[in-house]
């Protein structure tokens, strides 16, 4: 498909500045592209990069200056360039509207208008499908489910019983929502399965990774809020209440019975002991360990999480440690207290 750099700006609603009729085949990102390309500059790395790029065309921010080169002027350079690379390439729909004859539904089940179900998928017995949804290949819906409107399920997705998703929700390949809390209880020497009799609810627009596994609640459901997106390898446990908007990613984990507020962030591999409360905004730092309760618009890092000013000068004294060390052990020898130097402490154990 070849475009005008003119009609690429109609697309995005950008400002040309050089040649509006200079002719573009595709887009590429800025370190790969080839001349007859537009790629997209979005911040200083990018724009260094744009002075050797083979690139005809770019699409900057607003404040870029024009050097001669000819650029498409927007506010989100990011999301103006993916656009403009799903226009140009013409990805296929997602919905096919049509269901698999290897596809094993329920005659209880209810499917609204649209309903598209891939090859060997199952739906269970009284579930309902919302119009417009898609249902990949090999994915297992059970029983007494209800899945909302435009909610994409990709492949080999299984919801659990009873479990519900809002509308405009997408579960990525290999997710489980809805399988069974780790909760057991130790009577006569033995773990005894504390029964799950939950479920999962997960309201509108929310986008959760492959891989990812949310728990049903022992009781009463566990809880995802409207437009929270979830990472891969990402796990919630029983009865959490995650609130609205977060922002979970790779590998994060949260024990039972906890809850988060509105527009949370935890970085990868951050983890949150049981029947713990983070407030609305806070930031959770890569792989911190939440032992306790944190306040709204708090940042905390490190193991345990404390407050990201002390917990990066504390990094910093880390560094400085076998420095300090050597210092001391000069010091030491030139008073004379105790010796010539100074014993590490031997963990205990070992």
């Amino acid at each position: 498909m070849s475009v005008t750099v003119g009609q690429l700006a109609e697309w995005v609603r950008g400002e040309v500045l050089g040649d509006p009729d200079l002719p573009i085949a595709n887009a590429r990102a800025v370190h790969v592209a080839h001349p007859g390309d537009i790629t997209f500059v979005d911040g200083e790395r990018y724009a260094s990069l744009w002075q050797n790029c083979k690139a005809s065309a770019a699409v900057v921010a607003l404040g870029v200056p024009f050097n001669g080169r000819t650029i498409i002027r927007v506010a989100d350079p990011l999301m103006a360039f993916a656009c403009i690379v799903q226009r140009l390439r013409g990805r296929p729909a997602d919905q096919t509207h049509s269901i698999h004859p290897t596809a094993v539904i329920h005659p209880t089940a209810s499917l609204g208008a649209g309903v598209s179900i891939g090859p060997h998928a199952v739906v269970g017995e009284e579930s309902e499908i919302g119009t417009n949804a898609t249902l990949h290949a090999g994915v297992v819906v059970g029983r007494g489910c209800r899945i909302g409107n435009d909610t994409i399920l990709k492949p080999h997705v299984v919801v659990y019983d009873e479990c519900v998703l809002g509308n405009r929700v997408v579960v990525h390949a290999n997710a489980v929502i809805g399988a069974d809390g780790f909760g057991y209880r130790l009577e006569n020497g033995k773990h005894v399965k504390v029964p799950q009799l939950g479920w999962v609810e997960i309201e509108d627009d929310v986008e959760i990774g492959a891989c990812s596994t949310i728990d049903r609640g022992t009781f009463g459901p566990t809880c995802i809020g409207a437009g929270t997106k979830i990472d891969n390898l990402v796990m919630i446990a029983h009865n959490c209440q995650i609130g609205r908007h977060n922002l979970l990613a790779g590998q994060v984990g949260i024990a039972g019975s906890s809850t988060t507020g509105e527009h949370v962030v935890m970085a990868g591999q951050a983890g949150a002991v049981d029947h713990v409360e983070i407030g609305d905004h806070a930031v959770i730092g890569a792989r911190a360990a939440i032992l306790g309760d944190i306040s709204d618009h708090s940042r905390v890092l490190g193991y345990p999480a404390g407050p990201e000013g002390p917990i990066k000068r504390a990094w910093v004294l880390f560094e400085r440690l076998p420095d300090m060390y050597k210092a001391l052990r000069l010091i030491n020898r030139h008073l004379g207290l105790g010796g010539t130097d100074i014993e590490p402490v031997q963990p205990r154990g070992l």
